[in-house]
């Protein structure tokens, strides 16, 4: 058995991690444990902080031998995986890969690790690091999963409907999906369509691209690669390099670029974000591991956005903004580039979304997907309700 341990991602992953193991966030087409699950045939458990454990199955006992979740799977990769051995441990510039075997949960991991045999891995790997790092590597991504798919052997569909316009050899659309009156452009990345999506006329869709079960895209939409909407997510408008994980909607115009959005999130109609500075500079954002903001070395970087988020309509939100969990925002002028979870508010964010109504209007969202939020749920999110108030500074 393997086991996904969160490690340093825990932290410099939030908001995104503040719900979730590292291991279950999706970049490309699957997350982190179905890749690395298909990647090594066989069952990968997660170890995460303990608020977490229950929901996610957590496995805390030793033996087994961990992967760290920041580390996206290859061949080579797996390969040098499975050949550790007891007491070895596999690392990349001094960042562990793997070892062989875990320790249980309590134990001192820097003390643990004396007297293992540590092995160099010299070919070149991707890591998730920061938020950023999910839509900037969600294009290679996209290709990589969608080989996994083993499209060779499955039926490619290009004789999907003939009101769509197929632009290259790249498009598999499952059987049960619904694609009408669409341009679907594979020229520049694989498109991917699965089962349970639809498709609605008039959507420009430039690859790569994946639309998963029960994901919409709304007439008229217009999408550039690489794009992934996670299952039961609807978009509209104009989105660019965004990486939806699921139960999401920002389903009317405005635009979304380079962003990340958790689960359960809401954007209200017309809402804009940026994602390029008026001076074209590097984009400097909040950042979970320094408690301070960075410096991202990327021209384009939109928001990254925490489960349980809403905003309404009209809403902008500035280049880099990170919006943690369970935010309900409102009003007509830019937001702060950092925004506390379980805030509430507008360009002068100074109240806290009260816990019950905040539970409240989450349990409705969820049973309109017909899901229920259990007592676990709210336990995780009451756990991120109170180690989120250091940064409420208003409180």
């Amino acid at each position: 058995m393997y086991t996904l341990f969160d490690g340093i991602g825990h932290v410099s992953l939030k908001p995104l991690t503040y719900t979730r193991p590292v291991a279950e966030i999706r970049v490309g087409i699957f997350s982190l444990r179905e890749k690395w699950e298909k990647h090594l045939d066989d069952e990968c458990r997660v170890r995460t902080k303990d608020y977490l454990t229950e929901k996610y199955n957590g496995n805390d006992l030793a033996g087994s031998l961990g992967i760290a979740a920041t580390v996206l799977p290859n061949t080579k990769l797996v390969q040098a995986i499975k050949k550790l051995e007891i007491n070895q441990l596999l690392i990349k510039d001094g960042t562990v890969i793997a070892i062989n075997e875990l320790p249980e949960v309590n134990v001192d991991f820097d003390q643990y690790l004396d007297g293992f045999e540590m092995i160099e891995y010299t070919d070149e790997i991707s890591f998730l690091i920061n938020p950023c790092d999910i839509f900037s590597l969600n294009g290679k991504e996209l290709e990589a999963d969608f080989r996994l798919l083993n499209v060779d052997n499955r039926k490619k569909n290009l004789d999907i409907e003939q009101n769509n316009q197929v632009i290259g050899d790249n498009v598999l659309v499952e059987d049960g999906a619904i694609v009408n009156a669409c341009i679907l452009n594979s020229s520049t990345g694989p498109i991917y369509i699965e089962s349970g999506a639809e498709i609605m006329e008039g959507t420009i869709i430039r690859g790569p691209f994946a639309a998963l079960k029960g994901s919409v895209c709304k007439v008229g939409t217009k999408v550039y690669g690489p794009t992934t909407l996670g299952p039961y997510s609807k978009i509209g408008g104009e989105v660019n390099n965004c990486v939806f994980q699921g139960y999401a909607n920002k389903g009317h115009d405005g635009f979304l670029g380079n962003s990340v959005i958790g689960e359960w999130c809401n954007l209200g109609a017309d809402t804009n974000s940026s994602n390029l500075k008026n001076n074209y500079s590097n984009i400097r954002v909040w950042s979970y591991g320094s408690e301070a903001t960075v410096d991202t070395n990327l021209q384009f970087h939109g928001i990254i956005m925490g489960d349980h988020s809403k905003c309404g309509i009209n809403t902008m939100f500035n280049t880099g903004t990170i919006v943690g969990v369970g935010a309900n925002l409102f009003g007509g002028n830019f937001l702060p580039k950092f925004i506390p979870s379980f805030s509430w508010g507008g360009s002068e964010i100074t109240e806290t979304y009260h816990f019950d109504k905040a539970m409240s209007v989450a349990s409705i969202v969820m049973e309109r997907r017909n899901l229920t939020l259990t007592d676990t749920d709210q336990n995780i999110l009451r756990q991120v309700f109170a180690d989120s108030k250091k940064y409420r500074d208003w409180e």
